[in-house]
């Protein structure tokens, strides 16, 4: 339920570089030396396709779910993101994580960081420990069936037809928020409406594309270069009567 006095929305966010500053895939061919088996398989493979064979090479030299878990908990998110997000909840948004990365390393990190329940949901490629205790990265499914066509979005997961879908069962009607950084954050951008909003981290790629986008862009913008900015914004915007920001 929204405070007394507060706009309901839904804000939905984009994780790596955005909700933390890294990419919490990347530790997993960076400092693992597995540069070598990346390369060789980056054409050919997806991108949670090329993480699950990673996860195949570490649990085969050894590593186990725990320290996976010790490697990730050393992911901070930055406090003033930290205090964006709990501003964001305690003034009654519904919050999920939309992210083509994966719900095992999403969640671990949200909850090593004190805020994984500010969220209801985690969108992203699903996870299993199989029976041999190997951690196995699963492409997202969800409603729609792939390929869907997007040239925009991975070949897995369209992130504007789950913005579809958000705004198709949502009973209340409410706008949307989307924050975000990366190419494939336009195609839910794209999705927006005048009633909605889109924060796009500055300097990053869906910055640079929505300032030099030759097709209309509907939402409201308003970039933000870090977590206070970013929580100043949030606020005046779900206040009763948000005041006008600069984009």
């Amino acid at each position: 339920m929204a405070n007394e006095g507060s706009r309901e929305m839904i804000i939905i966010w984009d994780f790596d570089q955005t909700i933390i500053t890294d990419d919490c895939d990347h530790w997993v061919v960076l400092d693992t030396n597995l540069t070598k088996l990346f390369h060789r398989v980056r054409d050919t493979l997806s991108w949670h396709q090329i993480i699950d064979r990673m996860m195949d090479e570490l649990h085969a030299q050894g590593k186990t779910v725990n320290d996976f878990v010790d490697r990730l908990n050393k992911f901070t998110i930055d406090p003033q993101m930290i205090s964006a997000i709990r501003s964001a909840h305690e003034l009654g948004c519904e919050m999920k994580v939309l992210s083509d990365g994966n719900h095992f390393f999403i969640e671990t990190i949200l909850k090593n960081n004190g805020v994984f329940e500010c969220f209801s949901g985690i969108i992203s490629n699903p996870t299993v420990v199989d029976e041999e205790g190997r951690l196995r990265i699963l492409p997202y499914k969800g409603k729609n069936r792939f390929p869907h066509g997007c040239m925009l979005c991975s070949p897995n997961l369209c992130k504007g037809t789950v913005i579809d879908e958000i705004r198709h069962s949502d009973k209340k009607k409410r706008g949307i928020i989307y924050v975000g950084d990366g190419r494939d954050d336009l195609c839910p951008t794209l999705k927006l409406t005048e009633q909605d909003y889109v924060m796009p981290k500055e300097k990053k790629t869906l910055h640079h594309m929505l300032t030099l986008a030759k097709v209309p862009i509907k939402p409201k913008i308003h970039a933000w270069k870090d977590g206070e900015q970013l929580e100043n914004n949030l606020i005046r915007l779900l206040s009763p009567q948000p005041e006008v920001l600069e984009s």
